[in-house]
């Protein structure tokens, strides 16, 4: 139970923070059409996983499990789960699995994108989004 106490408050921080991100890349740059909030978010989710996760595999920060997931799961999962993926992907390169980051990326984005395609493609089939 403490475990999903800790993801839950984490993904409130972490969601918080990418909204406070969100709004002010938007105010900074109210016209910009490429989407730098969201570049800015993985990137720094991307470097705050790494550090992190390096620290913690060297035991230079002794994380507890309830901390570990209120930091890598809440947190950061809250911000951005491009960071996970990232680090999943990393990991699996750094250990020799270079077929599975690749499949991974494979994967992951063109699944993604293809379910953020038909996902959009099914609501304009039925008439609300044009």
């Amino acid at each position: 139970m403490m475990a999903w106490v800790a993801v839950a408050a984490g993904g409130a921080l972490g969601s918080m923070a990418r909204h406070g991100v969100n709004r002010l890349v938007s105010q900074a740059w109210p016209l910009l059409r490429f989407p730098l909030s969201t570049t800015c978010i993985n990137i720094a989710g991307c470097c705050v996983i790494g550090i992190l996760a390096g620290l913690v595999a060297t035991g230079r920060l002794p994380m507890r499990p309830h901390w570990r997931e209120f930091v890598f799961v809440g947190i950061l999962g809250g911000f951005t789960t491009f960071s996970t993926f990232a680090l999943d992907t990393v990991t699996l390169a750094r250990t020799g699995d270079l077929a599975h980051a690749v499949l991974n990326v494979g994967v992951q984005v063109v699944l993604g994108l293809a379910g953020a395609y038909v996902g959009l493609a099914l609501v304009e089939r039925i008439g609300v989004v044009r």
